[in-house]
């Protein structure tokens, strides 16, 4: 049975927070001379579109990130590893926009892809990206398009007109049918992504990728896009502080490890 898939991706590039400093005066990130990358839990995102294809040869796996004409660096990125197209939605209007304005932006750019790729049957996310950690993004383009969704996936796997998807819980793990057009979000499995080819390399580095413009999107509300669209206010950003120091508790067993702690906590007065 030939299954054709078509999977929209939606990749952000953020900076490496390895390198991340705080300007103690301004209290904003310090981006200059840090390196970006692709945000880890989209290639996770990328490598589950890449292994359904793996299995479906016919699947197409298309690629779209919102922000400033660096972010096709990421893109070209994720042409050379597995998508076969990339869309970067990118204008003045949608700067400052925060996640509900974000995810409303790229709902309507996703209409516009489509009358180019045709409808996409599934549409994945990385969990969260690393420079906000919201988790909000995924969730909120399946509300704006009134798809089901999944989150913390970990593989998914076609079944007919469903998605079987394996999801992270608390207690391991249990997989989930989902009736698409669906959103998925997903977080680290138990392997890394793939490495680009030197061919598949060098073929992106020559791809023209196309810009998406609030010109492009005749239905959008640009009320709320941008930060006047955007509810949520950054009013300061700081680094927390650390104390060193503390007590190691190594008794025999949890009951007496336990018993150890109620006591330390309450010669400190903490209960």
């Amino acid at each position: 049975m030939v299954i054709h898939m078509n999977i929209l991706v939606c990749v952000k590039q953020v900076p490496d927070t390895a390198e991340i400093k705080i300007d103690p005066v301004k209290n904003t990130l310090i981006r200059d001379g840090v390196p970006s990358i692709v945000n880890p839990f989209d290639a996770y995102a990328l490598e589950a579109a890449a292994r359904i294809k793996d299995a479906n040869p016919d699947t197409k796996i298309v690629v779209v990130s919102m922000g400033l004409p660096q972010a096709m660096a990421a893109l070209k990125e994720c042409l050379a590893i597995a998508a076969d197209q990339a869309y970067l939605i990118s204008d003045r209007p949608f700067g400052g926009s925060d996640t509900l304005a974000t995810s409303y932006i790229i709902s309507q750019a996703v209409r516009k892809i489509e009358t180019v790729e045709g409808k996409f049957d599934a549409i994945f996310c990385g969990k969260q990206a690393i420079d906000g950690d919201t988790a909000q993004v995924g969730p909120e383009i399946a509300e704006h398009l009134g798809y089901p969704q999944v989150t913390y996936g970990l593989v998914a796997e076609v079944a007919g007109d469903t998605l079987s998807v394996q999801k992270e819980t608390e207690e391991g793990s249990e997989v989930i049918g989902v009736k698409m057009p669906c959103v998925v979000t997903f977080t680290k499995p138990a392997w890394d992504p793939r490495y680009p080819n030197i061919k598949r390399k060098l073929a992106a580095n020559r791809a023209e990728i196309p810009v998406i413009t609030a010109a492009d999107l005749p239905d959008i509300d640009l009320s709320r896009a941008g930060l006047s669209g955007s509810p949520t206010k950054v009013k300061k950003t700081f680094v927390p502080s650390r104390k060193i120091g503390g007590v190691k508790i190594q008794e025999e067993g949890a009951e007496a490890s336990a018993q150890k702690l109620y006591s330390l906590l309450r010669e400190a007065g903490i209960v």
